[in-house]
């Protein structure tokens, strides 16, 4: 056998086999966790299924029976297209869907823009006062946003700057809420990361500026992708803001499915139409930046 073809065998790749019930890295399958997340994962969907078969229901049935009825006999239930189509058309949700992106967008990206920022400056610059400024950052978290409502009501209403009712209050709101955890968590994602890079753009002539936008900003995309989901879900979730900031021809989804509820419980077969209609967009959102979310969690996590 001539060296060549030796050498040839030598370089290449062996074929790792693995036993049957392993994972990648060696360790074994656990049957306890796989069978426990198997049935935390139906507890968790059994609620959107149950909302799913209600909202294709008719009233009185939704009413006299459960919704696992549906699945159990299936031909013996009155099945309607009606309550979607009523939604549309009684609760306005067209108008609705694309003033909650109105809303939501904008505030999912202020807030998150200058978060960045701010954490940059938290992280790599020096200046008086920053540990103590950091602190009272942090302790707005536990103040709830509820005690804030009746001075912000005030001060955006018409005795103040007279913005209440339009869409600029809503993003100032929820910016001023959305910022303190935002900063709380893309400080400590950024402190995680290689001074040495910072330094070295330093020693290269880089401005903070060229700094955070070249270097910091694609480090951290992680980070910023998985608050951006979280911000994004709370915003088109949120009910006090948009109620209380908005106007009935501006407001949002969340507060068209409230009115569907009558004070009687009338309506209840529309409001879950209306709420599966509503889900449409976060779930998209959330499959879209799922590979983003879970790496900004975990990120940093683990060093070494």
């Amino acid at each position: 056998m001539s060296t060549s073809t030796m050498a040839a065998r030598t370089t290449e790749p062996q074929q790792v086999t693995r036993a049957k019930g392993t994972m990648k890295d060696g360790r074994r399958r656990s049957i306890v966790s796989i069978v426990t997340l198997t049935i935390l994962g139906l507890m968790w969907c059994l609620p959107t299924l149950g909302l799913l078969v209600t909202s294709f229901r008719t009233r009185d049935d939704a009413a006299t029976s459960g919704w696992w009825t549906a699945l159990l006999n299936p031909f013996g239930q009155g099945w309607t297209l009606s309550n979607y189509s009523t939604v549309f058309t009684q609760a306005d949700m067209g108008n609705a869907f694309i003033n909650s992106l109105v809303v939501a967008i904008p505030a999912t990206i202020i807030p998150i823009m200058f978060a960045a920022f701010a954490s940059y400056a938290f992280t790599f610059m020096d200046f008086p006062g920053k540990d103590v400024l950091f602190i009272i950052i942090v302790a707005v978290l536990v103040v709830p946003i509820q005690v804030a409502f009746q001075p912000l009501l005030d001060l955006l209403g018409p005795r103040g700057l007279g913005i209440s009712g339009q869409y600029i209050a809503v993003w100032l709101l929820h910016t001023g809420f959305g910022m303190p955890l935002a900063i709380y968590t893309l400080r400590n994602y950024m402190s995680t990361l290689p001074r040495s890079i910072v330094e070295s753009a330093k020693i290269d002539g880089c401005g903070h500026f060229q700094t955070f936008w070249k270097l910091v900003a694609p480090m951290s995309m992680p980070a910023i992708a998985a608050f951006a989901t979280l911000q994004f879900l709370w915003v088109w979730n949120d009910l006090l803001i948009a109620k209380l900031f908005l106007k009935s021809e501006n407001t949002t989804v969340i507060v068209k499915l409230q009115g569907l509820l009558g004070t009687q419980g009338q309506g209840q077969e529309l409001l879950t139409a209306g709420a599966f209609i509503s889900m449409i967009v976060p779930m998209l959102v959330f499959v879209v930046l799922q590979r983003f979310l879970v790496r900004g969690m975990t990120s940093g996590a683990v060093k070494g």
